[in-house]
């Protein structure tokens, strides 16, 4: 595991895209999660059906996810906590090519904006419930609907707003680049 004292010092303002936090919500008796990522500067929330809160499915779940971002300068890293569901991390590496950093224990605060958006999550998905009975398409359109609820934070725009600007900035510079 690497430290979250590892992570380069330039995630820490928001200002550049591409860095995640992640955890799990997990349902009724723990038999049930979703994989839940939140992008630091444009707080976009993606939401991943898990069938159960294992290893291999915190993988294949966070691996999907990252990968439907179409630029890999929109996923550098993740800071995750010290959940056994992440002992597989560097497969997720090498699967996504997301450097993964591992929050201090106890330590909730260090995923900030993971935390905020488990409590916005927790009003579509609430604790004690079964959450395998969501498909996803019904945790895509929770995403949607977070993702297009103006914040303060961003001067009321919409995450999805702040993200399709990164991600146009992104394009931008590869045209620069080539031409």
């Amino acid at each position: 595991m690497v430290s979250i004292h590892e992570r380069p010092p330039e995630v820490e303002d928001r200002l550049i895209p591409g860095h995640w936090e992640a955890d799990l919500i997990k349902g009724a008796g723990n038999r049930s999660a979703v994989a839940t990522l939140v992008e630091r500067s444009s707080r976009l929330v993606l939401l991943a059906k898990m069938p159960d809160a294992s290893a291999a499915s915190a993988l294949e779940a966070l691996t999907a996810m990252l990968n439907r971002i179409p630029a890999p300068a929109l996923r550098q890293t993740l800071i995750y906590d010290q959940g056994r569901e992440m002992s597989r991390h560097k497969e997720l590496t090498e699967r996504t090519g997301v450097r993964v950093y591992f929050a201090d224990p106890h330590s909730p605060w260090q995923r900030g904006s993971n935390e905020n958006a488990n409590g916005l999550i927790r009003e579509y998905l609430p604790k004690g419930t079964d959450l395998s009975v969501h498909s996803q398409e019904e945790l895509d359109a929770i995403a949607h609907r977070l993702n297009t609820r103006p914040r303060a934070v961003l001067k009321f725009k919409m995450p999805i707003e702040v993200f399709a600007e990164h991600l146009d900035a992104v394009i931008e510079s590869r045209q620069a680049v080539k031409h």
